[in-house]
């Protein structure tokens, strides 16, 4: 048995591109005050900090194929390529430096006040059972929260790569209580908020399933294994210190090719 509920079922269109591509310069005051972080120079391979690591959440769908963005706070060559395949992916000059028009494109994808992507929200990844929140699980109420934002910038990726539409999230987030009630794997990556059950109407799981190879998630299961025909889950296993798992790939949708 799963959870099958959908939380919300928005609908985005696909954001316009600017026209003008504005020269990397030396410091980059922010493009506005935003509500959730706003950076305050540009940012580039050497660059080290706490907003470092808040690109890095952000751009962490953007991996390579099979990869992940480390969330470390050191603008490295990862950190680089992942900047460049967004710029490419919004229309922007494909530098890997993160300067005025990516922070533009950040700021205009961010909900200012709770730093979630535009197209997914708190409410989407929280307890599958229906009873709300973040606690229950084998972590911090605060630490899984976070877990859950950096999903929800990986899955705005995922979103942007299937042609900006929506997908939907049918199970984020559960409690061991809600893991147990819907028979759940003992030590699954739903339990730390770092899996989401997805589907969609204009593609296919298997679509979902192929392109989550690049988008950062390292758990990938969907159609042809066991009870997963109706919904494509990923996870980020890899970066998970904290579960009883190894830190391994898991990709296993045989329908799809995603081995």
């Amino acid at each position: 048995m799963r959870v099958n509920t959908l939380k919300r079922a928005a609908v985005a269109f696909a954001l316009a591109l600017p026209g003008a591509v504005v020269a990397t310069v030396v410091a980059a005051p922010p493009a506005h005050a935003d509500g959730c972080y706003t950076w305050n120079r540009t940012l580039s391979q050497g660059s080290s900090g706490d907003d470092v690591r808040q690109l890095q959440i952000r751009v962490a769908g953007w991996a390579a194929y099979g990869g992940i963005v480390r969330v470390d706070g050191v603008y490295g060559p990862e950190t680089a390529a992942a900047v460049k395949r967004f710029q490419t992916a919004y229309g922007l000059r494909a530098d890997g430096v993160a300067g005025p028009q990516t922070f533009a494109r950040i700021y205009d994808l961010q909900k200012d006040s709770d730093c979630t992507p535009k197209h997914f929200s708190y409410a989407e990844l929280d307890n599958g059972c229906g009873k709300g929140g973040w606690a229950g699980g084998p972590l911090s109420a605060s630490a899984t929260r976070e877990n859950a934002l950096r999903t929800m910038w990986k899955l705005e990726a995922l979103r942007r790569s299937l042609g900006d539409k929506p997908l939907y999230v049918t199970s984020g987030f559960r409690s061991i209580a809600c893991n147990r009630q819907v028979g759940g794997a003992a030590d699954s990556q739903h339990l730390y908020g770092n899996a989401a059950d997805l589907i969609a109407k204009h593609r296919s799981l298997c679509d979902i399933a192929r392109s989550a190879r690049s988008r950062g998630f390292s758990g990938i299961y969907g159609p042809g294994y066991p009870d997963h025909d109706d919904h494509t889950h990923v996870d980020s296993r890899r970066e998970n210190n904290r579960d009883k798992s190894s830190n391994t790939k898991g990709w296993s949708a045989p329908d799809c090719g995603v081995k």
